[in-house]
C-alpha cells in the first residue's frame, strides 16, 4: 500500500508540471487515459522501483548514522602474589570494564550523506525509467491487438464481399448465364477469405489475451476509431531537446556516474584510517586499586586501501563512460524514431491513395461484368488486388501512427505518467 501511495504521490506532482508542457488532445485510438495511467503504475516493473525508493531512503539514514557502533569490552583476571618466608601467597580478583567507538572522520561523513542523497535520486531516476519502460511496452502491445483487429475487420468485410458474389454467381448459373467454372472459382476465392478470417481473429484473440495478462486493468473497447496520421511538427533539432529533457534512462546513467565518482572520493578518504576511542575503568588488587582511563586506538593503513580507492576510480571512469555511451545510444534512437515518424507517414500517405485508386478500379471491373466486359477472375483477381492493397494501407496507417505516439510517449506529452523528478 505504501509503495502504490508512493506512485500516486509522484503522479499527482508530474501531472501538474506536465500541465504546463500543453500535452496534445488525447487520441481516440489509444486506451483510456485512466486506464493506461493505472496500468502503467500497477505493472511489476514499476512497483518493484517504486519499493527501491524506500529501499534508498533507508540506505541514506544507514549512510547518516554510519556503520560504527559503540562496543564493550569486559576483562577478568586473578592475580597471584608469591609470598616471602615472612609472608604467605596473596591472591587477588581484578576486572577492567570498557567502552570504545571508532569515530567518523567528518569528510568522510560528508561524502556519506551526498551518497545517501544520491543514491534517492538515483532510485528515482530507475522509477521514472521503468513507467516510461512500461508505458513502451503498453503502447507496443495495444498496437499489436490493433494491427491483428484491423486485419481481422477487413477480412471479413472481403469475405462478406465474396461471398455475396457467391451468391451472384449461383444464381447465374442456375440461370444458364455462368458457366459452373466460374462458381467454383468463387467458392474457393470465398473459402480462402473466410479461412483467412479465422486466422485473423484467432490472433486477434490471442494478443488481447497477452494484452490483458499483462495489463489486467485494461479493458479493451468493441469498437476503435482509428485517427488520420498527422505529419510531426518540428525539427529534430526541436524534438532531440525535448527529448533528451525528458529521456529517464539518460537521468539514470547520470545518476550512476555521480554516484560512482561519490563512492570513488569516499574510497580515497578511507585511505586515512578512522581512529577509536575508549573509556575504561578497573579495579586491581581485590580492589585496593581503583582504574580509569582513556584509550585511543588508530590503525595503520595498508596496501589494501590503497587499491580500494584505485579500484573505484577505476569503476567511476567506467561509469562516465557508459553514461557516454547511453548519451550516443539515446541520440541514435531519437534520430531513427524521428525519421521512422516521418518515413512512415509518408508511406501511409502513398498506400493509402494507391489503395484508393486500386478500390476504384475493382469497383469498376465488377461493373464492367455486369455489362459483359469482363469474365469472374477478372473480377476476382481485382477484388484480391483491392484487399491486399487495403491491408498494406491499414498497416501503413498504425505504423505511422504507432511512430508518432511513441514520440509523444518518450517526450511526455501523451501519458503523464510519473517520473519520480
Amino acid at each position: 500500500m505504501r509503495k502504490y501511495l508512493l506512485c500516486c504521490a509522484l503522479l499527482a506532482t508530474h501531472f501538474a508540471a506536465s500541465a504546463a508542457e500543453t500535452p496534445i488532445p488525447y487520441p481516440s485510438d489509444l486506451p483510456p487515459l485512466d486506464q493506461a495511467l493505472t496500468a502503467i503504475r500497477q505493472a511489476p516493473m514499476a512497483q518493484a522501483a517504486a519499493a527501491m525508493i524506500d529501499a534508498e531512503t533507508a540506505n541514506r539514514d544507514r549512510l547518516d548514522a554510519g556503520g560504527y557502533e559503540w562496543g564493550m569490552r569486559v576483562e577478568g583476571q586473578k592475580r597471584n602474589v608469591n609470598g616471602t618466608q615472612s609472608a604467605s601467597t596473596q591472591r587477588y580478583n581484578e576486572w577492567r570494564a570498557a567502552l570504545e567507538r571508532p569515530l567518523r572522520l567528518p569528510g568522510k561523513a560528508a561524502i556519506d550523506a551526498e551518497i545517501g542523497a544520491q543514491g534517492i535520486t538515483q532510485a528515482k531516476a530507475s522509477f521514472g525509467d521503468a513507467l516510461h519502460e512500461t508505458a513502451r511496452s503498453l503502447l507496443k502491445g495495444w498496437f499489436i491487438w490493433l494491427r491483428e483487429r484491423e486485419n481481422a475487420r477487413q477480412w471479413s468485410l472481403q469475405s462478406d464481399s465474396l461471398a455475396r458474389q457467391q451468391q451472384a454467381t449461383t444464381r447465374r448459373v442456375q440461370l444458364g448465364d455462368a458457366p459452373r467454372l466460374e462458381l467454383m472459382q468463387s467458392e474457393a476465392a470465398t473459402a480462402q477469405a473466410q479461412a483467412a478470417f479465422e486466422q485473423a481473429k484467432l490472433r486477434t484473440a490471442v494478443a488481447a489475451a497477452e494484452l490483458g495478462a499483462r495489463f489486467p486493468a485494461l479493458r479493451l473497447p468493441a469498437d476503435v476509431t482509428l485517427s488520420t496520421p498527422q505529419a510531426l511538427a518540428g525539427s529534430l533539432a526541436d524534438w532531440r531537446e525535448h527529448l533528451l529533457e525528458h529521456n529517464h534512462e539518460l537521468l539514470l546513467a547520470r545518476s550512476d556516474s555521480q554516484r560512482a565518482r561519490l563512492v570513488a572520493s569516499r574510497a580515497d578518504a578511507e585511505r586515512t584510517p578512522d581512529p577509536t576511542i575508549g573509556v575504561h575503568v578497573g579495579s586491581d588488587r581485590g580492589g585496593e586499586e581503583r582504574l580509569t582511563g582513556l584509550s585511543l586506538s588508530i590503525p595503520f593503513p595498508g596496501q589494501a586501501r590503497a587499491a580500494n580507492a584505485r579500484r573505484e576510480t577505476a569503476l567511476a571512469s567506467a561509469s562516465a563512460q557508459r553514461e557516454a555511451a547511453t548519451i550516443a545510444k539515446i541520440n541514435a534512437e531519437i534520430a531513427t524514431g524521428f525519421a521512422a515518424a516521418e518515413a512512415s507517414y509518408e508511406s501511409w500517405r502513398r498506400a493509402e491513395d494507391a489503395a484508393q485508386r486500386i478500390e476504384q478500379a475493382a469497383k469498376l471491373t465488377a461493373r464492367a461484368r455486369t455489362l459483359g466486359e469482363a469474365g469472374l477472375s477478372d473480377v476476382l483477381l481485382a477484388q484480391r488486388q483491392a484487399n491486399e492493397a487495403r491491408l498494406n494501407a491499414n498497416s501503413a496507417r498504425l505504423d505511422a501512427l504507432e511512430a508518432r505516439y511513441r514520440l509523444y510517449v518518450d517526450s511526455h506529452q501523451l501519458w503523464p505518467y510519473a517520473d519520480g523528478e
